[in-house]
Parts: C-alpha cells; sequence; structure tokens
C-alpha cells in the first residue's frame, strides 16, 4: 500500500497557484470581503506562507489584478477575415463572457479598485498602478479597433468615437452587472449597433469620417449587425411618418 505524497511547489509556481485562487475569490466577491485566511485555506496553506510569497492582500490583489487585466485585453483581439459588424460582435461576446465570469471583481477594478488597506491606507502609488492596468486595457482595446479599421494615424473624431464607446462598453456592463435586468445577447448587439451610431453621427460633421463610415458599410452582408441597425433606423421612422 502506497500513501499520496504532496508535491513541493516552487516559488513561481506557488505564487502563481495564490494568484489563481486569489483571482477566483475575487471573482466571486469584491476584493474587500476576501481575507488572507480565506485565500490561505483555498491554496491549501498557512496564512504565514501567504505572507511569504506576497507581502500583503494589497499586493496579492494587484497580481490578480495584472493576470485579469491581460486576459480582458486579449479578449479584443480578433482575426480581421470578415465584417467589422461580426467581428465587433464576437468580440463583445468575449468581454460579456469576462464580466459575467468575474462581476464583482471587474465592478470593483472599475470604480477604482477595493479599499484594500497597505499599511491602513491605500497608497497612491498603488492606486496609480491599478489605474495603469486598467489604461492598459482600455489602449489595447483601442489599438485593437484601430487594426480592425486598417488605420494607422486616426483623426481626432475617429479616435474620439473609439474611445467614447470604450467608455460605454464599460459603463454598460457595470449597469448589466446590477441585477441584469436587460438580456445579455441583446446588450452585446447593442453596443455593436452603439458603434455604428457614433461612426455615423461624427460622420455628419467630418468627411473622413463619412467615407470611413461608407467603407465599413459596404463590407457589411444583408443580415449583419449593422445592416440590422440601419433597417430598425428605417422602419422606425416609416412608422412615424403620418
Amino acid at each position: 500500500m502506497t500513501t499520496g505524497v504532496r508535491r513541493r511547489m516552487g516559488v513561481e509556481e506557488r505564487r502563481q497557484q495564490l494568484i489563481g485562487v486569489a483571482l477566483e475569490l475575487f471573482s466571486r466577491r469584491s476584493p474587500d470581503e476576501v481575507s488572507i485566511d480565506e485565500i490561505a485555506s483555498a491554496a491549501g496553506i498557512s496564512r504565514p506562507l501567504v505572507y511569504h510569497y506576497f507581502p500583503g492582500k494589497l499586493s496579492l490583489y494587484e497580481a490578480a489584478l495584472k493576470r485579469a487585466s491581460d486576459d480582458l485585453a486579449a479578449r479584443f483581439m480578433e482575426p480581421q477575415d470578415g465584417p467589422l459588424g461580426a467581428r465587433l460582435l464576437r468580440v463583445m461576446r468575449r468581454f460579456f463572457d469576462f464580466v459575467d465570469e468575474h462581476g464583482p471583481g471587474f465592478s470593483a477594478l472599475m470604480r477604482g479598485g477595493p479599499a484594500v488597506p497597505a499599511d491602513g491606507l491605500r497608497s497612491r502609488d498603488a492606486v496609480s498602478r491599478t489605474n495603469a492596468l486598467i489604461d492598459g486595457v482600455r489602449q489595447a482595446a483601442y489599438d485593437q479597433i484601430l487594426t480592425h479599421l486598417r488605420i494607422e494615424n486616426p483623426s481626432a473624431r475617429l479616435e474620439l468615437v473609439i474611445r467614447s464607446w470604450i467608455s460605454l462598453a464599460e459603463s454598460t456592463a457595470l449597469i448589466w452587472l446590477d441585477g441584469r435586468r436587460i438580456p445579455r445577447q441583446e446588450l452585446e448587439s447593442q453596443l455593436v449597433h452603439d458603434f455604428a451610431a457614433l461612426a455615423a453621427v461624427s460622420a455628419a460633421y467630418d468627411a473622413e469620417m463619412a467615407d470611413l463610415l461608407r467603407r465599413i458599410l459596404k463590407d457589411e452582408p444583408m443580415d449583419g449587425p449593422f445592416t440590422d441597425l440601419v433597417t430598425g433606423l428605417v422602419t422606425l421612422g416609416a412608422h412615424r411618418a403620418p
């Protein structure tokens, strides 16, 4: 008869395990509500051993946040094949997958991070690091949209459209998490429509944006999300006509 022997983890392996455990707990509850004791118990180690690998809860939270932000940024990556509307819809589905999986942590992150104490207070450096990770995700999303549009030097109006849309996606996800009162699939489609609507409004003021919008719509199939928006607006206008 043999007995199982627990394998001793290396330093980096143990660190990665603790990050994964913390991220899982932070995904289910706000990081403010998760204790070091819970993290240690879930990892199968003692509380002092957690402090051996991380100086405190804040440093562990930041490590988990870095992994989550890398994951979220990667969800905006999409092959540049097919019409833009369909690509954006796939991106939104992956984005909401992340929001769904990491609700409390996503909410805490987008609202400035949890009040995890470091010597009694969150330091300015900690807040800056959290904000830098959030900004990194936003920049990754922005860069991906430009790549899909095949534009290297965006105009001020196009930058405004893309960054406004990214902010809208964030706020929409936060509102959805508060009760999930609107079907998720509808919001995913709505956000794709929102991108087209923002571009259309900007196109009314700028010839370069108008050319870009025409190029986008030219490649859209009749059953694509952008075409759905145009059809819906035309139908709405017909219903309002005398």
